[in-house]
């Protein structure tokens, strides 16, 4: 399993952070994204979800890639937000409400790297953004991939390293310094987890690079192979 570029923050601090961003996600997510996280989710939501579909988001946060996929899997399908924080779901539910979709979604409140579903209970999980944070973000990865089913699909955005090698220590230095500063960087780091989804057995159907040069993010989808 690949170590995290540096420690990552832990549930009780993640929680702090969310309660009191909660009102105001959206807005400071987008703005210190350049808008790239939108492209991301949507990208994610329209390579793996298909009406009917059950899906999971995990650390689904405000609802904004939930929701997106509860209206892409329709009427039959049906949509679990899942998020450790409360505050966070609840912006969710009222714009689920507003979507008028609220009748195809739950909420559920937990810890992503302990996920309280059986294997293989879903046919689509996602994950934008909630993987970055986290202190273990390779096994919150592997614990999505626990619970779709096999030919199931797990699509993920997260923040990546720059591609051009040049850019790396610049982008590091500063992320060294605003990571620090919780209610502006919300725990946000580089962090790597395709190789971990690939040794489980995991195939990539998809992977973009995507956003600002200096911190981009990553979006992929992976294929959990069916059983014989």
């Amino acid at each position: 399993m690949n170590e995290p570029m540096r420690e990552g923050l832990s549930s009780d601090t993640l929680k702090s952070i969310y309660r009191r961003v909660a009102g105001h996600y959206d807005f400071q997510h987008g703005l210190l994204t350049a808008r790239s996280d939108a492209r991301g989710r949507r990208l994610v939501v329209e390579r793996t979800v298909h009406a009917g579909n059950r899906v999971l988001d995990c650390g689904a946060g405000t609802g904004s890639t939930g929701l997106m996929a509860a209206a892409k899997a329709g009427p039959t399908g049906h949509v679990t937000l899942f998020d450790l924080s409360a505050e966070m779901l609840a912006v969710a539910e009222k714009k689920a409400v507003e979507q008028n979709v609220r009748d195809r979604i739950d909420l559920q409140t937990g810890d992503m790297l302990h996920l309280p579903f059986d294997d293989a209970s879903f046919d689509v999980v996602l994950s934008t953004y909630s993987l970055c944070p986290v202190y273990d973000p390779a096994k919150g990865a592997l614990e999505m991939y626990r619970v779709v089913r096999p030919g199931g699909l797990v699509g993920i955005a997260h923040s990546a390293e720059p591609q051009r090698p040049i850019l790396r220590p610049l982008a590091s230095a500063v992320e060294k310094v605003v990571w620090h500063f919780h209610l502006i960087s919300i725990g946000c780091r580089a962090v790597e987890v395709l190789p971990a989804l690939q040794r489980a057995g995991g195939e990539v159907a998809f992977s973009k690079n995507i956003g600002v040069p200096l911190w981009p993010f990553i979006v992929f989808v992976i294929r959990k192979p069916t059983e014989h």
